[in-house]
């Protein structure tokens, strides 16, 4: 039996357990399962995709060696060229779904992403970013839950803090975390200057298995007035919630809703985050210190990857890369991007 058969197999047997009306009592189990049959299901769409591609390809192959007609075997020979790396593109993905189908993962990442060298651009930046992963998380059909942000005067984010989940969100947005830089002519420059700014982004694992039992008598809980973007109900309640977290004193904030209980939820995520990093770097020396190896203070030189508009590219300083339309990337399109940082690190 090939591997795919046995996929298709065990996704049969995974529906019929899902449709025990018993296992909605277990929900931790009910989660576990349906988010093994939705990578199950890529695995079985990306295959029918090759299969329906291979059947195209043999289509083309036969009028091109039948010469009936010359000028639509010359539109297949052309088409057969773009078949063929369509099929390679799609059974490298194919082989990177099957590599990946036992590992289990984080159920959720919490980004956060802070403006650093720069002042005005730099906050500008910080919401190019977030606009990006907001896009991108979009077409990968994750849920976006916005947990905490601090506005520039000019539209940007001093800092913002969010959570991606449903889907494989750790392993596609493991490598954002580290000092982005930005090169171009901010909005705000009237001498058509090339500024050079920088962001930092933090990308923390979230599991409800292995999360912090965090006991109410460790917490300290204060409210106070939002401020910023949000009209008159935002400013004058105290909507804003601060967590302190005193075994260690590790306080977070959230003032993004209306609704103080909300937010209060919207922090302690934030803080949850934050304490199950602590954790694993208490626990896992190679990983030791990985929030702080990531951010370095968000210095010029301490890069990962540099955003370049007057030369259109994008280069990730890790993997020696470059890829071209800076625009239609920082509007969501990081496909590519993760797909090869996957790629060679699966390699090395």
């Amino acid at each position: 039996m090939s591997e795919i058969e046995e996929i298709k197999k065990e996704y049969e047997k995974l529906l019929e357990k899902l449709s025990n009306p018993g296992l909605i009592s277990n929900w931790e189990k009910f989660e576990e399962l349906s988010k093994r049959k939705t990578h199950l299901e890529k695995i079985i769409e990306k295959e029918k995709e090759i299969r329906d591609l291979k059947n195209k390809l043999e289509e083309n192959k036969e009028i091109i060696s039948a010469q009936d007609e010359p000028e639509l075997a010359l539109l297949a020979e052309e088409e057969l060229k773009t078949l063929i790396e369509k099929q390679k593109a799609l059974e490298k993905e194919l082989d990177s779904l099957l590599k990946d189908k036992s590992e289990v993962g984080p159920e959720s990442v919490v980004v956060e992403i802070r403006a650093g060298t720069g002042g005005e651009e730099a906050a500008l930046f910080a919401a190019d970013l977030f606009r990006m992963y907001t896009k991108f998380g979009q077409s990968q059909g994750w849920k976006q839950i916005l947990l905490d942000s601090s506005p520039s005067d000019l539209g940007g984010f001093k800092e913002i803090i969010f959570e991606l989940k449903n889907g494989d969100v750790f392993s596609k947005m493991k490598y954002e975390g580290g000092v982005h830089r930005i090169q171009r002519i901010p909005v705000t420059e009237k001498s058509d200057r090339i500024h050079t700014s920088t962001a930092s982004v933090a990308v923390l694992p979230t599991s409800k298995a292995s999360k912090t039992k965090i006991s109410p008598s460790d917490l300290k809980i204060a409210f106070f007035n939002s401020s910023g973007p949000g009209g008159q109900n935002v400013n004058k309640r105290k909507t804003a919630v601060r967590l302190t977290y005193l075994p260690t004193g590790l306080a977070v904030t959230s003032r993004v809703s209306r609704n103080q209980q909300e937010n209060k939820e919207f922090a302690l995520s934030i803080l949850e985050a934050r304490l199950m990093q602590q954790k694993q770097q208490m626990f896992e020396a190679k990983v030791s210190g990985e929030r702080r190896a990531q951010i370095k203070g968000a210095k010029r030189s301490e890069k990962i990857r540099t955003y370049n508009f007057p030369q259109d590219r994008v280069t990730d300083h890790r993997i020696k890369k470059s890829w071209h339309r800076i625009e239609k990337i920082l509007d969501g399109d990081l496909g590519k991007i993760v797909a090869d940082l996957q790629s060679l690190n699966a390699e090395s």
